[in-house]
């Protein structure tokens, strides 16, 4: 059994209902807990007791085993989701969804997070992988970024010394957990920033596969090329492995059709990769996550 001070602690929790794609088994424990302090104390417990632990978000990047998680799962969600605004400023907790941090900033009429609106993500998520859509990425905007270490220590970083590249920062593959973040905006025009908002809005409803669950794309963009351009000049769009498909709609997206397994989605991603390889030359990167 697990204890731990101002955190919620699960037991036998379905993964398909934390992540985007809807695949995956159950974590054994998922604690979520309610303050960043209580998030340090957790990494100092655990790290204490030698176990390994994974951090989720909102899961909108990450494939989960069907056979489950065994290690705890730390759910950086509802409980850490509080927003503010200061100055041009927005002051995000990490559960704090994107699309809501996007929102708070065109009520508070401040614009250069509208690109973000649409991206599925967690601000602490979102940070660790630089995420990005319509040439912006959270990399041009980030102020600073707070985060507790596996000693229970905790930290606060400015974004010149956050390594952000492609899809990567300084906390991709460590055990570190963004616990807040704060994007410096300008001063805008809110009708302005909400048409932004819209328009970016249409064009991810008009070309992307938003009625099925997936992870967006699945590919990282190689340098030089379009990963959705290599995989469809492969024939490969519509390409199906049991639930999991090749959108028809846009081929740098992998869909569960409804019945997907992850083990499906897996599968299909390495199809795809080894034909895109035989017929360009080009070797596919996956941007997707994958728990074991």
């Amino acid at each position: 059994m697990y204890e731990f001070e101002n955190c919620t602690v699960r037991y036998n929790v379905q993964m398909k209902d934390y992540t985007t794609f809807k695949t995956g088994g159950a974590a054994r424990v998922m604690i979520e807990p309610e303050s960043p302090l209580a998030v340090a104390s957790v990494l100092r417990k655990l790290t204490e007791r030698g176990e390994k632990y994974y951090v989720l978000g909102n899961g909108s990047n990450l494939l989960v085993s069907d056979r489950g998680i065994d290690c705890p799962v730390i759910h950086i969600g509802k409980n850490l989701s509080e927003i503010k605004i200061d100055g041009d400023r927005v002051i995000c907790q990490a559960g704090a969804l994107l699309s809501s941090a996007a929102y708070a900033a065109y009520k508070g009429s401040l614009t250069g997070m509208e690109f973000a609106h649409g991206i599925p993500g967690s601000a602490g998520g979102g940070v660790c992988m630089n995420a990005g859509a319509y040439g912006g990425e959270l990399k041009d905007i980030v102020d600073w970024i707070d985060y507790a270490a596996p000693t229970g220590e905790v930290y606060r970083m400015d974004c010149d010394t956050a390594d952000f590249g492609y899809r990567k920062s300084f906390f991709s593959d460590k055990n570190y957990v963004v616990t807040a973040v704060c994007f410096k905006l300008r001063e805008g025009n809110g009708d302005e920033i909400l048409a932004k908002m819209k328009e970016l809005g249409e064009k991810r409803r008009d070309k992307q596969p938003l009625e099925y669950p997936s992870a967006g794309s699945a590919f990282k963009r190689p340098q030089g090329y379009f990963a959705a351009a290599l995989i469809e000049e492969a024939g490969l769009k519509g390409t199906s492995v049991g639930g999991a498909e090749v959108s028809k709609k846009h081929s740098g997206f992998i869909i569960n059709k409804g019945d997907a397994t992850t083990e499906d989605v897996l599968s299909l991603m390495e199809k795809v990769k080894m034909t895109v390889f035989d017929h360009s030359g080009v070797k596919l990167e996956a941007e997707v996550k994958y728990w074991e």
